[in-house]
C-alpha cells in the first residue's frame, strides 16, 4: 500500500521524467498524421475547408476519447500494485474466466509488434525533414532517400545500444528535451493560428461525424486509419505507469494534450492558407508551417522526440515481456536491473529482437509513407482486446450496471471502426504488422498451452511427499559407503503445498546415482504480485539435513537464488535449525558453510508419449522453445555457481503396460554344418 501511495504522488521531478518516458510516441504524431490525411485525399491542392476542420475535429476527439478518457481516466484505475499494461490488467481478472487468456495473448502480442514499428516510422519521419534542405548556397547534404535511411539506421543502432543504461537515466536526459518539444509544438500552433480563430470550430464533434459521410472526404471511412495515428502511444502510456507513477501521468497529460491540440489546429490553418502550392503531395504540413530560419533546429528537435517515442515503446515492451514470463506466456529470459529504482528492467534478448526488426522494417519500407500503412493496425487490435479485459475488470469491481455496458458498446464500436479502416491498408503494408503480431501470438500460444497440456497429461504418480523420504535421505547423508557429492545439494523444484515434489527430483537423488550430501535443499521461487517482496519460509520436516525453502520474490526483484540461499543458510545455522558445516580447507577463517551444487531438471519428450498428434506437436514445440530460451541457470541467478542440468524423459498420456513373451533359446546346432561335412568339403 505504501508503494502504491508513493506512485500516486505528483512531484516536479516525476512530472519531468513522465514527459520524458511516456509521451514520446503520441508526441511525435503531428509529424505524419496530417501528411497522411492529405495524401489519402489527393494532395494539398484538392483539400477543402470542411475536410480540414472535420479531420482536426476527428483527431482531437479521438485523442480525447481513446487517450484521455479510456487510458488516462479509466485505465489508470486498473493497475496491479501500480503496474499497468494489458498483462497487468489480465492478472487482476484471470481467475474470472479461462477464455480471458485469448484477448490478453492477442493484445499483448499486438503491442509488442508495435514496439518494432514505432522506432522505424517515427525516426524515419523526422529525418525525412532534412531531405532537400539547403545549407548555405546550394549545399544539400541529404538529397535522397538512401541518405535518410543511413542516418535513420545509425540513430536506431545508438538507441538500442543505450537501453542497458536503464530508463531512469534516459528519462532524466529526455525529460527536458520533451518539455521543450511540447512547448515548441504549442507555440508553432499558436503562431499559425494567429487571428484565424474560426479553426476552433473543430472542437465541435459534429464536424468529426460529418467528415465520415461527406463527399469532400475522398477516402471515406478509410480516413480513420490516418486519424488513428494521432493516438498511437496511448497503450504505452498505460503500460509505462509503473515506471513513472499514476500521479505524474495525471498531472502531465493536460499540458501534453493542449500542446498537441494547438499544433494540429495550427497545421489546419496553414494547410488552408497554402492550398495553391505546387508539388503539394510531397509537402509535410508540420515542417512547412515552421519558419525557414528555425527549420533545421526543428528537425533536430523532432529527431530527438522521435528517439524518445521509440524509447516509450521499448521500455514498455520490457515491462510487458517480464509480466508475460511471470504469467507463463513466454519462456524465461535473462532480465537485468540497471538501477535500484522501481520498474527499471532491461531484457537483452528483447532489445536485440526489437532492434533487428526495426532496422529490417526501415530497409523494407524505405519511406515513412509506406511505413504508415503498416503502422496503427496492431494498436487497434490491442485497444479492442484491452477494452474487453477492462470491461471484465469493471464487472468484477462494480458488477453489472448500465454504465459498464455502455462503456463496452461505445468503446468497442470506436475500436472496431478504427480497426476496419486500418485493415483497408492491409495490402499496402498492414500485412507486415499483422504477420509480426501473429508470430508473437504463435510463440505465446505454444508456450502457454504447451505447459497446460504437459501438466494435464503427465502419466503415473508424478508427485510424491517429501516427508515420506526423510529417513532415507538422512541415512544417505550419513552413509560412508558413498562419497560426498556436495555439502549442500540444491534442487530448483516446484514444491507444492510445502510437501509435494515431482518424483523425478527424488529419482535424481536416490536412483540415478545416490548423491550423498550434508544437506538437501528443495528451493521454490514464487513470484508475487507485489513488486519488491523479498521473503522466505522454511520447512525442515523435523530434520536437520532436509530443507524446503519457499522464496517469495516480487516481480521486480532479481532472482539471485545463490545470494539469497547463502544468507538463509547462515540464518538457519545461527538459530540451530541446521548443523554448521565447518571447513577445514578454506581461505576464509571461521567459515561454517560448505560448498553448494545446484541441480536443475529439464524435461525431454519420451517416445512413450501417447497424445493426439496436435497435443504432441504442441508439447514438442514448447520443448523446442525451452531449448532456445536462455539457460535456466541464468534466470535463477546461478550462472557463476556450480550448476548441473539433468534431463529426464517426460511421459505424457495414458500408458498401457506392454509385456514381452519369453521363449526357449533357439537351437542352432541342427543348422550348422558338422565336422564330417566340413572334412568332405575340404
Amino acid at each position: 500500500m505504501e508503494v502504491e501511495n508513493k506512485l500516486n504522488r505528483m512531484t516536479a521531478a516525476g512530472l519531468l521524467i513522465a514527459i520524458g518516458i511516456v509521451y514520446g510516441d503520441i508526441g511525435t504524431s503531428p509529424l505524419y498524421v496530417m501528411k497522411s490525411v492529405i495524401a489519402g485525399n489527393g494532395g494539398l491542392n484538392t483539400v477543402s475547408r470542411d475536410l480540414i476542420i472535420g479531420t482536426i475535429s476527428s483527431i482531437l476527439w479521438t485523442v480525447t476519447l481513446l487517450t484521455t478518457v479510456q487510458n488516462v481516466i479509466i485505465a489508470l484505475k486498473a493497475t496491479n500494485h501500480g503496474e499497468g499494461g494489458i498483462f497487468a490488467l489480465y492478472t487482476l481478472i484471470r481467475h474470472k474466466a479461462a477464455w480471458l487468456v485469448w484477448p490478453a495473448l492477442i493484445g499483448g502480442a499486438a503491442i509488442l509488434a508495435d514496439g518494432t514499428l514505432t522506432p522505424a516510422v517515427t525516426v524515419t519521419s523526422a529525418i525525412e525533414g532534412l531531405k532537400g534542405l539547403e545549407f548555405g548556397k546550394g549545399n544539400v547534404p541529404v538529397s535522397n532517400q538512401t541518405t535518410v535511411l543511413v542516418i535513420t539506421i545509425i540513430i536506431l543502432l545508438v538507441l538500442f545500444s543505450i537501453q542497458r543504461m536503464g530508463t531512469r537515466i534516459i528519462g532524466k536526459a529526455f525529460g527536458p528535451v520533451m518539455l521543450v518539444w511540447f512547448a515548441f509544438l504549442g507555440v508553432m500552433g499558436l503562431i499559425n493560428i494567429g487571428g484565424n480563430w474560426w479553426i476552433l470550430q473543430a472542437l465541435n464533434p459534429y464536424y468529426a461525424i460529418k467528415l465520415l459521410f461527406s463527399p469532400y472526404n475522398k477516402a471515406g471511412l478509410a480516413i480513420l486509419g490516418s486519424i488513428f495515428l494521432a493516438t498511437t502511444g496511448a497503450e504505452a502510456l498505460y503500460a509505462d505507469v509503473g515506471h513513472v507513477g499514476k500521479g505524474n501521468i495525471l498531472g502531465s497529460w493536460p499540458f501534453v494534450f493542449v500542446c498537441l491540440s494547438l499544433n494540429y489546429l495550427g497545421q489546419g490553418v496553414w494547410i488552408l492558407n497554402n492550398t495553391n502550392l505546387h508539388s503539394a503531395t510531397e509537402i509535410n504540413p508540420f515542417y512547412a508551417m515552421i519558419p525557414e530560419n528555425i527549420r533545421l533546429a526543428s528537425i533536430v528537435l523532432a529527431t530527438l522526440a522521435a528517439i524518445i517515442a521509440s524509447q516509450a515503446l521499448i521500455s514498455g515492451s520490457f515491462t510487458l515481456v517480464a509480466e508475460s514470463i511471470n504469467l507463463k506466456f513466454l519462456p524465461r529470459m535473462n532480465i537485468l536491473y540497471p538501477s535500484y529504482e522501481r520498474g527499471q528492467i532491461y531484457i537483452p534478448a528483447v532489445n536485440k529482437m526489437l532492434g533487428i526488426t526495426a532496422i529490417a522494417l526501415v530497409l523494407y519500407f524505405r519511406t515513412s509513407d509506406h511505413m504508415e500503412a503498416a503502422y496503427g493496425l496492431s494498436i487497434t487490435i490491442t485497444m479492442l482486446m484491452t477494452t474487453i479485459l477492462r470491461y471484465e475488470w469493471m464487472l468484477l469491481k462494480q458488477g453489472h450496471n448500465p454504465a459498464n455496458l455502455l462503456f463496452m458498446i461505445f468503446f468497442s464500436t470506436i475500436n472496431i471502426l478504427f480497426m476496419g479502416s486500418s485493415l483497408s491498408k492491409f495490402t499496402h503494408g498492414g500485412y507486415v504488422s499483422l504477420l509480426i503480431t501473429l508470430l508473437i501470438v504463435s510463440v505465446m500460444v505454444v508456450w502457454y498451452f504447451g505447459n497446460k497440456v504437459r501438466d494435464q497429461n503427465e502419466a503415473g504418480n508424478v508427485y510424491v511427499r517429501l516427508d515420506e523420504y526423510t529417513d532415507m535421505l538422512t541415512d544417505l547423508s550419513h552413509d560412508d559407503n558413498y562419497p560426498t557429492y556436495a555439502d549442500n545439494l540444491v534442487y530448483m523444484a516446484n514444491v507444492k503445498y510445502n510437501k509435494f515434489v515431482k518424483r523425478e527430483i527424488l529419482y535424481s537423488i536416490l536412483d540415478k546415482r545416490p548423491k550423498r550430501a550434508r544437506a538437501y535443499w528443495f528451493v521454490t521461487v514464487n513470484v508475487t504480485n507485489e513488486p519488491f517482496t523479498a521473503e522466505y519460509a522454511v520447512n525442515t520436516f523435523g530434520t536437520k539435513n532436509m530443507i524446503n525453502i519457499q522464496l517469495y520474490l516480487g516481480f521486480k526483484k532479481q532472482t539471485s537464488v545463490n545470494v539469497y540461499l547463502r544468507q538463509i543458510v547462515h540464518d538457519l545455522i545461527k538459530d540451530n535449525t541446521i548443523e554448521a558445516q565447518p571447513q577445514k580447507y578454506t581461505t576464509t577463517p571461521g567459515r561454517d558453510v560448505g560448498d553448494f551444487k545446484f541441480v536443475i531438471v529439464n524435461d525431454v519428450i519420451s517416445p512413450s508419449t501417447t497424445l493426439s498428434s496436435y497435443k504432441k506437436w504442441l508439447v514438442k514445440a514448447r520443448v523446442q522453445l525451452q531449448n532456445l530460451s536462455p539457460n535456466p541457470a541464468q534466470w535463477f541467478g546461478l550462472e557463476f555457481a556450480d550448476t548441473v542440468i539433468e534431463r529426464v524423459p517426460l511421459i505424457l498420456g495414458k500408458q498401457e503396460p506392454e509385456r514381452i513373451k519369453r521363449i526357449a533359446p533357439v537351437d542352432y546346432s541342427k543348422t550348422l554344418p558338422n565336422k564330417k561335412q566340413k572334412d568332405k568339403k575340404k
